[in-house]
């Protein structure tokens, strides 16, 4: 197990006088650091390690696999010690979302071996100020089979497992998975489009069963993945919100550009942008309101832990 509680090394700025295992977590912390600012500062956790995975070269002793987990070392190395830069308030990790903060940004400018002692520095005083006992200062060589997942790596597993199976869908059925949703928050839907020309709207959904009381929703539904809706779609819905009492929700099973989230927020009408994330948050939140059948368009299953009175 790892003991979490780590410090500055003598030769601070030489990464040769590291143990194996910081040297790996320098190298990986700072590239995962890069990779976030080259994306805008937010990407999901899985969408980090795989351009890790793709961008950086990794030793033998680096990519050797546990049997019991079947984790490789460097990924140990990196989940474990991405903890700190959390604690630090360089990253924010929220349903699998990895973002870069302004406090981040600025320690990636110290240059790897400085982002990591500052970090490493910022949780060993979060964890003298928040866990009892005596803090040690150096990591035995890190081992997967010694790795715990956190919980947050555990959320970024499910999440990955819930888009590819929301991936795998058609764009009907995906259409069908956010009525399903909507009906489970308590609205009504008494339009769901069939195949075919469907006139800009995907879905209607009202707070009554006669439409009659205000907002009446208008919704547009886009099932791309891997792509990101652009601003001009988000134009077109604001087009068909023709009548007072009207608003728009637009929900994508991938995420929405900058300047459509913008056109959004500034709209003289009120429209929701709903990307994955959401939509997952959504769907687990008003699971237990869902039917039977509707359970079963995206079925989910608890994974109870030990909990403590606080």
């Amino acid at each position: 197990m790892f003991a979490h509680t780590h410090g500055f090394m003598n030769h601070s700025d030489d990464v040769s006088q590291m143990a194996k295992s910081k040297q790996t977590a320098v190298k990986v912390i700072y590239e995962s650091f890069k990779v976030l600012k080259e994306a805008g500062g937010e990407l999901a956790g899985r969408e980090v390690r795989e351009r890790l995975r793709n961008r950086l070269n990794f030793s033998d002793w680096e990519t050797e696999v546990s049997a019991k987990t079947g984790y490789l070392r460097w990924e140990a190395i990196f989940s474990f010690y991405s903890v700190d830069s959390v604690k630090a308030g360089f990253l924010r990790k929220n349903k699998g979302a990895w973002y870069l903060t302004t406090e981040g940004e600025k320690a990636m400018q110290q240059g790897p071996i400085k982002l990591f002692n500052a970090a490493t520095a910022a949780y060993r005083k979060w964890a003298a100020d928040n866990k009892p006992g005596k803090a040690t200062e150096e990591i035995p060589t890190v081992a997967a089979e010694q790795f715990k997942k956190s919980l947050t790596d555990l959320e970024d597993e499910a999440l990955v497992g819930i888009t590819e199976f929301i991936a795998a869908k058609n764009a009907y059925e995906f259409q069908d998975l956010v009525a399903a949703l909507l009906r489970a928050m308590g609205y009504y839907t008494p339009f769901v489009a069939p195949r075919g020309k469907d006139g800009g709207i995907d879905i209607m959904a009202y707070q009554d069963p006669l439409g009659t009381t205000a907002p009446r929703i208008k919704v547009q539904v886009k099932h791309k993945p891997m792509a990101a809706v652009p601003v001009d779609d988000i134009s077109s819905l604001k087009g068909i919100i023709s009548r007072e009492g009207e608003v728009g929700l637009f929900v994508t099973s991938g995420r929405f550009t900058g300047d459509a989230e913008s056109f959004a927020r500034s709209a003289d009408v009120h429209i929701r942008l709903i990307d994955l994330n959401d939509f997952v948050a959504l769907w687990q939140e008003f699971y237990k309101k869902l039917n039977d059948e509707e359970k079963t368009l995206l079925p989910l299953h608890p994974i109870y832990f030990l909990g403590r009175d606080e």
